[in-house]
């Protein structure tokens, strides 16, 4: 909830203090920042009557002195270059310049010396720089995310740029809670080293003064750990209302797009889910899809019966009552319909990809063991012609990061049927993704047959049975919290930065994942918070991932390591 006030708060601080008509412009990252957070119609209240991006504003000279321009930019070199192209011939009345992070000393320098006219009123660093898509759950939309998969004599600057972006966003989101936190991160990462290691110089030395917020008893956590920990959730078909609509559909910044799917509409061609803006979706966005169906016939009932009564007018009365309602009844229709159509989508394509059939198989690969019914059901799979190449391309991942060491031969011959039947399987995928999140590589007990606590929890769910077998896998972020609730998460795995440690239990705990989270883990994440532990969680991430999302960047990596001579 804090992040998403908290970027609310700063948007409401940039724009009720100016008055009069203003012109917003903003960046490609900060479009998303604020699209999540404040709807259009709230711009308006506030007055702004425009909304542009900052480079296309320095291709157009049209003047618009009597508009106030309200600029949010990160604090990058390029907006920097921007900003002094526009200084230099200005075409507002006023310039009010708000960054999302922290601005370099140079930097302010340099735009001082492009303001000759003086047009800038004030300039300011207002701590927004992540996109609060959710009350626990934050991301950057970091482009080029497969670079981390990468060792950093690939592309050093590249990474360079993602491992700041990243310190940035964790920063920007410490500094909106006002809090330091202790940090920690996963030992067999190079990439969450680096970055908890350059998070800790910026809050601890470079701008300790910025962070010296009061003390609390006990210090927040910051524990950073890389998505290869756990490959597997990102790999699956979901079952629950958000994470299948950005699974099967796709969410980017809470809006989807419908266009990709099919004939819709113009007012429903994009369609907002905000937990912020939709009661409905804030009560169904964890339920499981079963639910969903019964709870939407509920909704729609309801919408039948006063739709009944404002057929019912007689009155003068009736009359200004229903044209009081409207508004009203107009948002409850576009609802209806939005979450209608989704569900209805939604279950075209699982009817037409066999989902069901593909899901049942996925969550035995990813929670239960017996490999020789493991290898069946996959052979099986892949010799059914309704089942996608991609789906073909999950099962085998799936299966090779269980069974990579007990059965290399099977495991071939799954590669070569896969080779022989899909056009689109592209040679050498699943071995590179062994290569990067195989079992040495990983840290955490993913399949919970490591830890004799793990093995006598999953026994005891084995007895009991589960209530959904679509929904039985729980992602790895799950243990790791539970570690840290009773204070188990070992030292020699997750290392603390510096002299800096955990006195008792945080209340507050921030994880983020290099590589990017999914739904279904922000879902745990908001379950556990329900859950009244006493500890608060937020996750975060570099993207939000889909498996396709998670495909392409393992794709593009492993392109960019063929490609690279200094990968052996």
């Amino acid at each position: 909830m804090v992040l998403v006030s908290a970027a609310r708060d700063y948007i409401n601080r940039m724009l009720q203090d100016i008055s009069g008509m203003k012109v917003l412009i903003l960046d490609s990252q900060t479009v998303s920042i604020v699209s999540v957070v404040y709807s259009q119609s709230e711009l308006l209240q506030k007055e702004v009557f425009l909304v542009e991006l900052v480079d296309s504003i320095s291709k157009s000279k049209e003047c618009m002195s009597h508009l106030k321009a309200v600029y949010f930019l990160r604090p990058t070199s390029e907006n920097i270059h921007h900003m002094r192209h526009q200084l230099a011939s200005p075409r507002f009345g006023e310039y009010h310049l708000f960054f999302s992070n922290i601005l370099k000393d140079t930097q302010i320098h340099l735009l001082a010396d492009s303001d000759e006219q003086e047009v800038v009123q004030q300039v300011q660093e207002f701590y927004a720089d992540f996109v609060a898509t959710d009350p626990y759950h934050f991301t950057l939309n970091i482009p080029s995310n497969q670079i981390y998969m990468l060792p950093a004599v690939v592309d050093p600057s590249k990474l360079q740029r993602f491992c700041g972006h990243v310190v940035d966003g964790i920063a920007a989101v410490f500094l909106a809670l006002k809090r330091r936190p202790v940090i920690r991160y996963q030992r067999t990462s190079d990439v969450a080293k680096r970055i908890a290691h350059e998070t800790a110089k910026l809050m601890y030395q470079q701008e300790s003064g910025l962070f010296d917020y009061r003390r609390m008893e006990v210090s927040p956590l910051l524990l950073v750990i890389d998505r290869r920990d756990d490959p597997v959730t990102p790999l699956l078909n979901q079952w629950t209302y958000q994470a299948m609509v950005h699974e099967l559909i796709g969410i980017q910044d809470n809006k989807v797009d419908l266009k990709t799917i099919g004939k819709f509409p113009k007012d429903q061609q994009e369609v907002v889910l905000s937990s912020e803006q939709d009661a409905f979706f804030k009560a169904n966005m964890y339920e499981n899809f079963g639910d969903i169906g019964m709870n939407i016939k509920r909704l729609v009932d309801d919408f039948q019966l006063i739709a009944k009564s404002n057929q019912n007018i007689q009155t003068v009365e009736d009359m200004a009552k229903f044209v009081d309602n409207y508004p009203e009844y107009r948002k409850m229709h576009g609802n209806v319909s939005k979450h209608v159509t989704l569900v209805t989508e939604m279950s075209k394509i699982v009817e037409e990809q066999k989902l069901m059939l593909v899901s049942q198989t996925e969550q035995e690969l990813a929670c239960n063991g017996g490999q020789g019914a493991a290898f069946e059901a996959v052979t099986n799979l892949l010799n059914n012609e309704s089942i996608s190449d991609i789906d073909r391309l999950r099962l085998v991942m799936l299966y090779a990061l269980r069974y990579e060491k007990e059965s290399p031969v099977q495991l071939m011959q799954l590669f070569n049927k896969l080779a022989s039947l899909s056009a689109k399987y592209k040679p050498g995928l699943v071995q590179f993704l062994l290569k990067q999140a195989g079992v040495d590589k990983r840290t955490g007990d993913l399949y919970g047959n490591r830890d004799l606590l793990n093995i006598a929890r999953n026994m005891a769910r084995g007895l009991k049975g589960v209530e959904n077998v679509y929904t039985q896998h729980q992602p790895l972020l799950v243990q790791t919290m539970e570690s840290i609730i009773k204070g188990r998460l070992r030292d020699v795995d997750y290392p603390y930065i510096g002299n800096h440690f955990q006195q008792g239990r945080p209340q507050e705990v921030v994880i983020f994942i290099v590589g990017g989270t999914t739904y279904e883990e922000s879902r745990s994440v908001a379950l556990q918070n329900a859950s009244n532990s006493g500890i608060r969680f937020t996750l975060g991430g570099s993207v939000i991932l889909s498996s396709k999302r998670f495909l392409k960047d393992l794709e593009e990596a492993q392109r960019v390591a063929r490609s690279s001579t200094s990968i052996v």
